[in-house]
């Protein structure tokens, strides 16, 4: 096939998606009927019009009505570990997914810098032509030893990875079905797919169950999408029982990783650690590499064939980008070698995340589902008091980030905290002490927000 057809194909493809013959399940959009017609309005060329932008100017006036510090995009100095300096003032800090503290860490930082020494900034091409360099091949090969599988492919970037993964593997005569809290990265990657796409209630394997017995006989590939730990809720779904289905239904297993790698099972080395599972068993390995990995790109890991396929012809991952960085690479592979010699860094992440979770729970905090992770949730009755408690927390030096519509369900309002490996008990106490007093005294919501 000539590259010419190759990409004749795939913008055939890609066009073909858009006309809405195929149904995607209830979250796609209607398509407009063909005889519709459109008044156009400023709303439709002017930016300044653009409902979106009205929704953060709306945010921008509470925050400044409050008397509240804009705090998205605030820059701080030096290494994200359990502290960082933040507007001059040192900051206890739960916003950051630097769980193993490797970010900073001398032989990651030395690993990046001495590929910017060998290999420059840039390796100036798409891997499929003359960007492939060492150290991706090296990291492919570990990756793909730790994690029990036969080959790996390193992506640019994490949220990318997944998008690009899913998007060529699942095609118009395809299903996915997928946990309704899985990530954005994957619904997008759903969504460009065009195979028909079907939500199932949050960790509910009968319901997951149901849908293949209604619709498996219908389609060709069925792709499963979940996650290693929630990344809004910290829980850990059943991946044993979902090996189980998709083995009885001729289905594929991804499981998002970004949260569990490097984190949870005994060894720090996520689900198939967690639950003793023959990696086999889940088809599609995946995990960005901004949290335990302390740098920036994914990989999805498994067989062979796999990795061939996502290599040469995915768009996104093995075509039409170029190369991930070398420092990226390299920092991304010392963690690795960090991560496997020094398992007692997850145990502590998970131990003082138990600490945090206990506590919480004896000051009369509500933190969901999270359990066994280092995700926390501390749920709160609405937007408004969770905007209230971020401020008043960052006034005390604490800095956790509010999760609110459309983020998260108007019912779910929450401050969100990441608890790592360098937090101190001490850390942790104050926090709790602080949240349950600001709850206490929290003013009522006005409905503004």
């Amino acid at each position: 096939m000539t590259a010419e057809t190759h990409v004749e194909r795939l913008r055939a493809r890609l066009l073909g998606k858009q006309g809405g013959a195929a149904a995607s399940g209830d979250d796609a959009p209607m398509a407009r009927a063909a005889s519709a017609r459109v008044a156009v309005g400023p709303e439709h060329y002017d930016f300044a019009q653009f409902p979106e932008l009205r929704e953060y100017a709306n945010t921008r006036w509470y925050y400044d009505k409050q008397g509240y510090e804009w705090n998205m995009f605030r820059e701080h100095v030096g290494v994200a570990s359990a502290e960082v300096e933040v507007a001059g003032r040192r900051v206890i800090n739960f916003s950051s997914y630097n769980y193993l503290d490797l970010s900073g860490d001398p032989r990651v930082q030395a690993a990046a810098k001495q590929a910017i020494d060998d290999f420059g900034t840039s390796t100036g091409s798409g891997r499929i032509i003359m960007g492939e360099i060492p150290v991706f091949n090296e990291f492919e090969r570990e990756l793909a030893d730790m994690l029990g599988v036969e080959d790996a492919v390193l992506g640019v970037s994490g949220y990318g990875t997944n998008v690009a993964a899913i998007g060529y593997l699942a095609r118009k005569q395809d299903l996915v079905l997928y946990d309704e809290l899985v990530h954005n990265s994957m619904l997008v990657g759903a969504k460009l797919s065009g195979a028909r796409r079907f939500a199932f209630p949050h960790n509910d394997c009968d319901a997951l169950e149901r849908l293949l017995v209604e619709h498996r006989g219908n389609f060709e590939r069925v792709l499963i999408l979940t996650e290693g730990v929630f990344s809004m809720d910290g829980d850990i779904p059943d991946i044993p029982r979902m090996i189980e289905i998709k083995k009885r239904h001729r289905a594929l297993l991804m499981v998002d990783e970004a949260h569990s790698m490097g984190v949870i099972g005994p060894r720090g080395l996520g689900v198939v650690d967690h639950f003793g599972l023959n990696s086999a068993d889940i088809d599609v390995h995946y995990a960005s590499m901004s949290k335990a990995f302390a740098t920036i790109g994914g990989y999805i890991a498994g067989r062979r064939e796999l990795v061939t396929m996502l290599k040469y012809y995915a768009p996104g991952l093995g075509l039409y980008i170029a190369s991930p960085m070398p420092a990226n690479a390299a920092a991304g592979l010392a963690a690795l070698r960090i991560m496997r010699a020094e398992p007692e860094r997850a145990r502590r992440v998970v131990e003082n995340a138990n600490y945090f979770r206990e506590q919480a729970a004896r000051a009369s905090l509500n933190v969901g589902a999270s359990a066994g992770s280092a995700v926390i949730p501390v749920m709160l009755p609405d937007a408004e008091m969770a905007l209230w408690m971020a401020a008043r927390m960052f006034d005390n030096n604490i800095f956790t980030f509010p999760m609110i519509f459309p983020v998260v369900p108007r019912d779910a309002a929450r401050l969100r905290f990441f608890v790592n490996t360098a937090h101190t008990r001490e850390q942790i106490d104050r926090t709790i002490r602080l949240l349950a007093e600001l709850k206490a005294n929290a003013p009522a919501s006005k409905g503004l927000f």
